[in-house]
């Protein structure tokens, strides 16, 4: 099974594969996590993506929403940077592109996509 790439993404909505979200979500290179909720809504923090450390992924995208509202703690880009892992932090409109990409060249991309703000 290819992973799935992104066929659109506004506020508060993605579609994949054409199935609709409106809560945030992790993409791994063999599931998708709906209804993905952090200890700090705007904060995500190395608690938040424990389950996912492990992932044999290439590439880590973290859409941080749509005005960029939710911070990312350091030690969450060093742990996956420390196992040669290359991590892309942006806006979600932004981080969906890089995301898409990353898929379309065959790489295993963990992401993690705040929706709203």
């Amino acid at each position: 099974m290819a992973q799935p790439k992104i066929d659109y993404y506004d506020f508060g909505v993605m579609v994949i594969e054409g199935k609709t979200y409106h809560h945030d979500l992790i993409v791994t290179p063999t599931k998708i996590v709906s209804d993905w909720w952090r200890l700090e809504g705007h904060r995500l923090q190395l608690p938040d993506i424990r389950d996912y450390l492990l992932e044999d992924v290439d590439v880590v995208v973290i859409g941080t929403g749509y005005n960029g509202l939710m911070r990312v703690d350091q030690e969450v880009i060093n742990v996956f940077k420390s196992r040669g892992i290359e991590v892309h932090v942006d806006i979600t409109r932004v981080a969906v592109e890089k995301y898409n990409r990353f898929v379309e060249e065959g790489k295993k991309v963990l992401a993690f996509f705040h929706l709203t703000c």
